[in-house]
């Protein structure tokens, strides 16, 4: 899995600039950097970005999944009050560590996992700015913060979210 960086820029020519030292500079990859703004016609020069990424697919997958981690525990608890109450200890057990496996993923979820949306970003976007989105191992973020934090001064860090390149988003 990925993380996907986000930097908004005040305009389409540090934008290009910014992209342009990513590929030569740092050696990201064409395909995984995207560019989104309020008008489509004004980054023509910039990488675009899927239909699931600018749809925010990302963010509704992760509140499908949240969601249905909620209702496996809810259903896992009611059944294993009625497993106590019926006498089946197996039953019990089985749906004790269903719910624990349920909480733990749920903890690990909202604790490691970063979570940063596009929904996050759409006041910048509405005043002209450009959002810059970088996906790269999750041993490079550091340096390409770095790098980033050095060499375009004018680029805001929006932050950091997971990424799976296989499911486009």
């Amino acid at each position: 899995m990925k993380r996907r960086l986000y930097f908004l820029f005040p305009d389409e020519v540090h934008a290009r600039h910014a992209v342009d030292t990513m590929l030569d500079e740092i050696g990201i990859d064409a395909h995984h950097i995207h560019a989104l703004t309020r008008n489509e016609n004004g980054i023509a020069r910039l990488p675009r970005p899927t239909t699931r990424q600018k749809n925010n697919t990302a963010a509704h997958t992760e509140t499908w999944l949240w969601n249905g981690n909620l209702v496996l525990f809810a259903l896992a608890l009611l059944l294993f009050v009625f497993a106590l109450v019926q006498g089946a200890g197996g039953w019990a057990i089985v749906l004790l560590a269903l719910m624990v496996a349920s909480f733990v993923a749920g903890f690990l979820f909202t604790s490691r996992v970063p979570r940063v949306h596009l929904d996050q970003f759409r006041d910048a976007l509405a005043h002209g700015e450009i959002l810059i989105m970088l996906d790269v191992p999750r041993a490079r973020v550091k340096e390409v913060e770095d790098y980033m934090h050095r060499r375009h001064p004018e680029a805001v860090v929006g932050g950091v979210s997971w990424n799976v390149d296989a499911f486009g988003l």
